[in-house]
């Protein structure tokens, strides 16, 4: 599976129930159709944090970096990249 893969699937079994992941496109806006509220989005991210063992900083946190799965799996790249980089 694919990190995106993943992180739908995720989206999906947490906030959708009931719904295929494969039903659920990459370029969804999960903010803005209310499928993630701002508890919704902690929940997100401490899921990122354990998943991928990621330290995320409060820096980091952009709305627009989980406002999609697509956005959120270039969030993962980057804080992927970032990691290794130390």
């Amino acid at each position: 599976m694919t990190n995106i893969d993943i992180i739908t699937a995720f989206v999906a079994d947490e906030f959708l129930p009931g719904t295929d992941p494969a039903e659920l496109p990459a370029d969804y806006d999960l903010i803005a159709t209310g499928v993630v509220d701002s508890l919704g989005l902690l929940k997100v991210i401490a899921w990122l944090e354990d998943r991928f063992d990621l330290a995320i900083d409060d820096l980091e946190l952009e709305p627009e970096s989980f406002r999609t799965v697509a956005a959120i799996d270039d969030f993962v790249a980057r804080a992927t990249q970032t990691v290794g980089v130390g």
